[in-house]
């Protein structure tokens, strides 16, 4: 079985991208649904949060907006947070890998791929992409999101033009639906021819 890498910078279109991957029978991990899982309504690790950052959880699970705040600009908080949360999602995409070993290939969803250092092993990385001006209407229409947010989020990430220098795979959605599915397809052809299967 082989393990590509699916990255991509805020608004790019990688969860779309992910889906259509999904939707040709491709198995895809996706590292932030996980997270989202195991922080959500009884999720296994509330208890480790809440001890760490007190009233950053409740029935619903994490409060958001609370623990954004508590970590958002503090980097002991953050890597405190890291330290409770990477272990976690590592233990569940060891077990999604294992229970698709007789696959030809998977995927793993990872937003912070390079910045992170997971594209080490690895046997390929896809990169997703659309132009500057798209990714700004894209990302400033969520609820919330402000430019200075954007920016920040930016900064922290690694530049799209480094991520596209260093993919072995490239998905621009720049384009239609229709033509950014026609890639995944041809994509999805290509791995597969890669296998052998």
């Amino acid at each position: 079985m082989k393990v590509y890498g699916l990255t991509g910078s805020i608004g790019m279109g990688k969860s779309a991208v992910a889906a259509m991957l999904r939707r040709e029978g491709v198995p895809v991990f996706d590292a932030d649904a996980e997270v989202h899982r195991l922080q959500g309504p009884g999720g296994k690790l509330l208890p480790a949060i809440e001890a760490r950052f007190p009233g950053a959880t409740g029935p619903m699970g994490v409060d958001r907006a609370k623990l954004g705040a508590a970590v958002f600009g503090h980097p002991q908080a953050l890597k405190a947070l890291e330290a409770i949360v990477h272990p976690a999602v590592q233990e569940e995409r060891i077990r999604f890998l294992r229970e698709n070993r007789s696959r030809a290939f998977v995927v793993l969803d990872i937003p912070l791929l390079f910045e992170k250092h997971g594209d080490r092993r690895l046997h390929g990385v896809i990169v997703v992409t659309a132009p500057a001006w798209k990714q700004r209407k894209r990302v400033l229409a969520r609820p919330g999101m402000t430019v200075a947010k954007f920016r920040k989020i930016l900064h922290l990430q690694t530049p799209d033009a480094e991520k596209r220098r260093r993919a072995d795979h490239i998905i621009h959605t720049g384009t239609t639906f229709a033509d950014t599915r026609a890639q995944v397809r041809r994509l999805v052809a290509c791995l597969g021819a890669k296998t052998g299967r």
